[in-house]
């Protein structure tokens, strides 16, 4: 069912490039994190609008719209910014999920707003919705094993060995965390899983 304009209480995008190519890769960290609340709430993420996969379900007590943008990571915002405007969301309830090299695996960190730190598909989401005002999740991938790595070819890569091993684990973490925001707040879901 598709609900009316306004029907939706958060946000939570989970950012990733679509296509089996890139199954598994570190870039598609949010796909994952959008996996495990699939299996959680039941939700089937598949009817498209504005470029993107979507489901609404309950979580955290919340009405939500799942959304994963197939517009590819460096255009995220063009599907998120229609999205936000027809079911009339403000940024401060829309829940950004991405990877983040500058953590190790296993880790996660949430913010309520800030800098696309050199994430593509963060910066067009500033972009389209012209505030850095959004809350964010980000999975650590972990940095190149050194500087002269290509760093496209690193977030393209798929995560193996005990680095998945801790990812997995970070995902159901994030997937925690997600619900916890949505239920309790940012700063509260801050305080319980960013230290983890």
């Amino acid at each position: 069912m598709l609900f009316s304009s306004g029907a939706v209480d958060w946000m939570i995008v989970f950012l990733g490039n679509p296509g089996p190519k890139y199954a598994g890769t570190r870039h598609n960290a949010g796909f994952a994190v959008a996996d495990e609340i699939e299996r959680r709430t039941g939700a089937d993420i598949r009817r498209l609008k504005c470029h993107a996969l979507t489901a609404t379900a309950d979580l955290g007590g919340k009405r939500v719209l799942l959304v994963k943008p197939q517009t590819f990571m460096n255009l995220s915002g063009e599907a998120v910014r229609p999205l936000a405007d027809y079911y009339k969301v403000p940024a401060e309830r829309i829940l950004v999920i991405s990877d983040e090299i500058a953590l190790a695996p296993g880790r996660i960190r949430l913010r309520p707003g800030g800098s696309a730190g050199g994430h593509n598909g963060l910066k067009s989401i500033i972009q389209y919705l012209g505030t850095e005002s959004f809350p964010r999740l980000r999975l650590g991938v972990g940095a190149p094993p050194h500087p002269d790595y290509d760093m496209p070819d690193w977030v393209l890569g798929v995560i193996r060995g005990a680095d998945l091993e801790a990812f997995t684990q970070a995902v159901k973490r994030a997937a925690d965390a997600v619900e916890c925001c949505i239920r309790y707040g940012v700063s509260k879901a801050m305080n319980d899983y960013n230290g983890i």
